[in-house]
């Protein structure tokens, strides 16, 4: 089966879980997303046990690595790619590179979310 149909049916299922479980953790809490947080925690974790495994102990294959990572936990949460790709920066003694890639994700998501905010309250759409 082609890795695109697979990325694709853990994206599904990444998608529906997140619904899921970051509406039940949130439920009960008034305005903080503790919902969002707790699945980005959890994916973070999730996607450290799976890539860890697979390259240390070759556990998964290539095509559940990436059906786990790209299409489950993907869709589930981007935060623990993001957090993943920081830590082996930083393992890797590329402090440099590490400080831009957080410094420079959180401007930039920040500013993404800023500029499609003033799009949408800007834009006549009458």
């Amino acid at each position: 089966m082609s890795l695109w149909l697979w990325i694709g049916i853990g994206g599904f299922f990444g998608a529906i879980l997140r619904f899921a479980l970051s509406g039940w953790i949130q439920s009960g809490a008034v305005t903080f997303p503790i919902g969002t947080l707790g699945v980005n925690f959890i994916g973070s974790f999730l996607v450290s046990l799976i890539l860890y495994l697979s390259e240390y102990r070759g556990f998964f294959s290539e095509e559940v690595r990436i059906f786990l990572t790209i299409g489950v936990l993907g869709s589930f949460t981007t935060m623990s790619t993001f957090s993943y790709e920081s830590f082996k920066l930083m393992e890797q003694g590329e402090m440099g590179l590490f400080g831009w890639n957080v410094a420079g994700t959180f401007l930039l998501t920040f500013l993404a979310v800023f500029l499609g905010k003033v799009l949408v309250t800007n834009i006549g759409w009458d």
